[in-house]
This record gives C-alpha cells, sequence and structure tokens, in this order.
C-alpha cells in the first residue's frame, strides 16, 4: 500500500504574514509538519503544494517534494480540498497512485509522527474510508436563534456534572486521512465511513495569529503527558 502525505501551504496570509515560514520553536512552521510526516513509518511520500518560491525551498531543505501550485487555487479563498485535488492529479500525471492520502494543515502543528501511523492503523483496523483527528470538548455550547438563546449539547434545566456527559469531541485539524476516491467523488477530505482520531486536547490549538505562536511554542517546548 502506497501513504503519501500532502501539506498545502500557500504564501498569502493576512492574519500572520508569511506564516509558514516563520520560525516556531527553533525552526519554520511547515518543517513541523515536514518533520512529522517523514518521522511516520508508513507514510512513503511527503510532497508540499505551494505557489510560494521560499516556501518551496524551505520544504525541500526539511525534505518535501514539492508541487507547483497555480496562483488561482492559492487565494484567500481558494480551499484546501482544490490544493489537495490539484496535488493528487499532479501525482497521477507521474505514475504515483497512492492508496491513502494523508493531510497535514502546517497550522496544526501538535502531533508526532507516532500519532500520524496510529491514525493510518486506526483506519485501516476499522476499514474505514477517511479520517480526522479528534481532541475531547468539555464546553457546554450555546447558539442564538431569531434573538433566543438555546443551549446545544446538554438540558440546561437538567445540568449535567461534565463526567457524566457522552464524550464529545473537537475537530482539531491536525491530521486526515482519506482514500483518494473520497476526494475524487465527493470534492471533500471526508466522506463513506468516516473514523475518528482522538488526540489530546493540546492538539486542538491552531495558529491563527501572533499569540497561538507563543502558546503553541510553549506547549511544543513543554510537552504534556
Amino acid at each position: 500500500m502506497v501513504t503519501v502525505a500532502i501539506i498545502p501551504a500557500r504564501g498569502g496570509s493576512k492574519g500572520v504574514p508569511r506564516k509558514n515560514v516563520r520560525f516556531l520553536a527553533d525552526k519554520p512552521l511547515i518543517a513541523h509538519s515536514i518533520l512529522d510526516a517523514l518521522e511516520a513509518k508508513l507514510v512513503d511520500q511527503v510532497y508540499v503544494s505551494t505557489d510560494d518560491p521560499e516556501i518551496a525551498a524551505v520544504a525541500q531543505d526539511y525534505g518535501a517534494k514539492i508541487i507547483d501550485r497555480p496562483p488561482e487555487l492559492a487565494g484567500d479563498t481558494a480551499s484546501s480540498e482544490s490544493a489537495l485535488i490539484h496535488g493528487f492529479n499532479n501525482l497521477e500525471k507521474v505514475g504515483i497512485s497512492p492508496d491513502l492520502i494523508v493531510f497535514l494543515q502546517c497550522t496544526s502543528p501538535i502531533r508526532t509522527g507516532l500519532e500520524i501511523d496510529q491514525a493510518i492503523q486506526k483506519l485501516e483496523d476499522n476499514e474505514g474510508d477517511s479520517l480526522l483527528s479528534v481532541s475531547p470538548s468539555h464546553r457546554f455550547l450555546w447558539q442564538e436563534v431569531d434573538g433566543l438563546a438555546q443551549s446545544i449539547n446538554y438540558d440546561y434545566r437538567h445540568r449535567p456534572r461534565r463526567q457524566d456527559m457522552q464524550p464529545q469531541y473537537l475537530e482539531n485539524g491536525s491530521i486526515y486521512i482519506f482514500k483518494p476516491w473520497v476526494l475524487q467523488q465527493l470534492g471533500n477530505r471526508l466522506g463513506g465511513k468516516i473514523v475518528l482520531f482522538p488526540m489530546g486536547e493540546a492538539a486542538a490549538w491552531e495558529i491563527d495569529s501572533l499569540t497561538d505562536f507563543k502558546i503553541i511554542e510553549s506547549l511544543l517546548n513543554n510537552p504534556i503527558d
């Protein structure tokens, strides 16, 4: 079985300019995802999809191969799926037909190669078609509908103890795995039989701001077992 990791990384970023090559814990942000994928024993090849020459150079320095992404698939409105579809089509053109695609987001760097392997193994063991990593959530959620407050995941009139609630999970954006047909037929990273891969709470941190950089750097330098 051939498993390929694809890491989309466009050059433009409004929240934190040049964030994919900004240093986080002594290495560029994108390097964390590349090294995680290279560490995974069940991942055969690692690709970075980018429109940016600097990102491409950094990615190659850390051991990734490059998929040149056209500018029209790298704007603010371009979806990750469009980059994944483009990347997969380019792999097929050069004779690479993966059985599984591992999609890693640079902005969710709290993961390890071992966890990627465990996620792949869980997908196979459960005969799934796609997988997403999640972190446990114990939050009481609300929404406002037509100006009225409504509790979503519990009955506020009978507030439960958190430990008595049905386990709930937050999509943490760290690891996605899918069979190619899911992407080709559904245009989505998820579909078919979906499997959850629980991770720790720290994995739920994503980089959207400079504050996130500081928090995640602290978590990487001081991991919580």
